[in-house]
């Protein structure tokens, strides 16, 4: 059962839905507006380290904006 990302046209609010069985959401959380439409997300993956902690990211990307490194151990963040 996937979780997919939606974002608010009313409000600009974005949030997570656990989609069941195809019920996707048919209001923002935050103010109601049924003006809802889903994200392209990317995928994510956990992978080991340096020193073998688990570092959790998107593909291909790190999580810090203008960062190279390949996990946040690698920039110290």
């Amino acid at each position: 059962m996937p979780i997919y990302e939606y974002h608010c046209n009313g409000c600009g609010h974005d949030f997570e839905y656990l989609v069941l069985g195809g019920s996707e959401p048919h209001q923002c959380p935050a103010c109601k507006a049924d003006t809802v439409c889903r994200l392209m997300s990317t995928c994510g993956f956990v992978s080991k380290g340096q020193g073998g902690e688990t570092v959790g990211k998107s593909a291909g990307t790190s999580s810090c904006a203008g960062c190279s490194a390949t996990s946040c151990a690698g920039c110290g963040s």
